[in-house]
């Protein structure tokens, strides 16, 4: 399990952008299962949508990418790179996702060449599918410090 502070170390991304809380489970290179607590206090629901708080659809992918680029760069191979998205194919939103849910996040690869990638990505919450995607990564150059 990493913490927040442990993402941080692997990712880049910070408030308000990091998406991710917490990663359950981890297999570098491979997969990745995380968290994201979703709050009433997230800056977007200030205008998505006023008296009617909806997680931006966008952002749930991007908070899967965030648990994918955990397990990309937390390999020995691509540790302190930066991991782009590239791609998203057949994604379906089926569920709203509202302030007080617990998004579940998980990322597996099933493909990887040289420094390209390809993932299925599944969000849940409370165990019903709210979204489900085929992500494409790029990994970049060596993270700016």
């Amino acid at each position: 399990m990493l913490t927040a502070e442990q993402i941080q170390e692997i990712l880049p991304h910070r408030y308000p952008f990091l998406l991710v809380d917490r990663i359950l489970e981890l297999e570098n290179g491979k997969r990745a299962v995380g968290i994201k607590n979703v709050s009433i206090n997230e800056d977007f629901f200030n205008g998505h949508f006023p008296g009617y708080p909806v997680m931006p659809g966008v952002l749930i992918v991007e908070a899967l990418a965030q648990v994918g680029g955990v397990a990309l760069l937390n390999s020995e191979e691509f540790k302190g790179r930066l991991a782009f998205l590239t791609g998203i194919d057949n994604c379906r939103f089926k569920r709203q996702v509202v302030p007080g849910d617990q998004l579940k996040l998980e990322v597996e690869f099933v493909k990887l060449r040289g420094s390209m990638g390809k993932g299925h990505a599944v969000a849940t919450v409370d165990g019903e599918l709210a979204c489900e995607a085929d992500i494409l990564f790029a990994i970049g150059p060596v993270q700016p410090k």
